[in-house]
């Protein structure tokens, strides 16, 4: 393993922009690379004429000019980091600069006529990687970490970038491997049979591994939902208010509106945090028996959705429903979904419409019901409140929580192999197979 990372090392300095794309105030540029401060000396003239770069004390900033030839480009700060105290374990050298995008293109070109080369999409964290400061998952997090958009996802990818998540599958993987080692150590000596690893001892590993492992399988299912918005399933007949709601909620026009039923013949969706926690609402086409093959297409992907959806919007007309046709809708809704698995709300909507609300609307006691008027936004914050309920808070969310669908995939073969070989044992078969 470590020859091939020696392999895919490379020597050569990289240089990129580390701020978004465009102008303002102060842009960042970064090396990394052995070459990083003999380039950067090549270019920068410091205010302090006797300083070195080269011998430079790291974690320090210095002022100065970027120069091309005898022209001042910029004046900027310049920070090095010696090997391997850095991001990447390497030499790095960050450039502070303002924020022009004329200043970025001359300095950038000014490192690559140097020496340097632009380096790639995420290569300071593929060094990083190849040089031992993080191990995969804590790099992957780097990504997730740079993409959050919300309190959950942030604290999330921090966590994993910290090494919960490893700290905690080295210690079972250690673990296990120190049992298969003494398994193969036996068959060394399987003419004197020997046994060198205790199997109640293995057995007992095997059921925390198996406890361990199935327990981070099962996370995966809050861990993702976290990190991609928990999706919100805004269902209901046509003509109920479904797009008046979801408009409502974004705060935005994002939806057509329309009293044509069947406006929605396909899925809308938009993201909205609310305090830290970001939530994927979807709008869908309306739930109804017709003959046009397009609105039909759109019920269709309506039903996908709700069987994705972690919460579920019933919307109703406070008008147009009974509570037996609001039952039965339910049971026919619960007999294709798991509804028991989801968060389902009720909304009555068009209470604006209403003298008074229907006394037998009070005993909805299966599911929580709400009475809004999405075309006034009355109410709309109860819904806010309710939804904010169900989510879990981050903090109390255990640090070893599986957020990608590649760990993911990787447990889940890992789990079964752990019950093929408690299996195995259960069945007394040879230590060689077992191993």
């Amino acid at each position: 393993m470590n020859s091939l990372l020696t392999l895919l090392q490379e020597d050569d300095t990289i240089c990129a922009l580390s701020t978004p794309n465009g102008s303002g105030a102060i842009a960042v540029i970064r090396l990394s690379g052995s070459e990083a401060f003999s380039i950067s000396k090549k270019v920068f003239q410091p205010l302090k004429t006797s300083l070195d770069l080269e011998k430079a004390p790291s974690h320090a900033v210095y002022f100065g000019c970027i120069m091309s030839g005898d022209e001042i480009v910029d004046e900027v700060l310049l920070a090095i980091f010696r090997a391997p105290n850095s991001y990447t374990a390497e030499n790095i050298v960050e450039i502070s600069c303002h924020g022009s995008i004329y200043i970025q293109q001359q300095i950038l070109q000014l490192l690559l006529d140097n020496g340097a080369r632009l380096a790639k999409a995420g290569e300071y964290t593929k060094r990083a990687f190849l040089n031992g400061k993080m191990d995969l998952s804590q790099a992957e997090a780097v990504a997730d970490l740079i993409s959050a958009n919300s309190h959950s996802s942030h604290h999330l990818a921090i966590q994993q970038m910290r090494g919960g998540f490893s700290s905690k599958i080295k210690e079972l993987r250690t673990r296990l491997l120190n049992f298969a080692s003494l398994l193969e150590l036996e068959l060394d000596f399987s003419e004197e049979d020997v046994e060198f690893a205790d199997r109640t001892q293995l057995l007992a590993l095997l059921d925390t591994l198996e406890v361990e492992i199935s327990r981070l399988v099962e996370s995966f299912r809050v861990g993702n939902v976290l990190k991609n918005g928990i999706p919100v399933a805004i269902v209901g007949k046509t003509n109920v208010g479904k797009s008046t709601l979801l408009n409502a909620l974004l705060n935005e026009e994002r939806a057509i509106v329309s009293d044509i039923p069947g406006t929605t013949r396909d899925t809308i969706e938009d993201t909205l945090v609310l305090n830290g926690k970001m939530f994927r609402f979807i709008d869908t086409a309306g739930l109804r028996e017709s003959d046009d093959i397009i609105e039909n297409i759109g019920i269709e992907r309506t039903l996908q959705k709700l069987e994705q959806a972690a919460i579920v919007l019933y919307v109703f007309d406070l008008n147009e429903i009974t509570i037996e046709e609001l039952n039965e809708t339910l049971s026919d809704l619960s007999q294709q979904f798991n509804l028991e698995e989801k968060k389902v709300i009720l909304i009555g909507n068009k209470s604006d419409e209403l003298v008074e609300i229907p006394h037998h609307f009070v005993d909805l006691v299966d599911h929580e019901t709400i009475f809004i008027s999405a075309k006034r936004k009355e109410n709309i914050n109860l819904i806010i409140d309710s939804l904010l309920k169900t989510v879990e808070d981050p903090e109390n969310i255990p640090d070893t929580i599986v957020t990608s669908a590649r760990h993911y995939e990787a447990l889940s073969l890992a789990l079964k192999d752990i019950l093929r070989v408690k299996d195995a044992f259960s069945q007394d078969l040879p230590a060689d197979l077992i191993a």
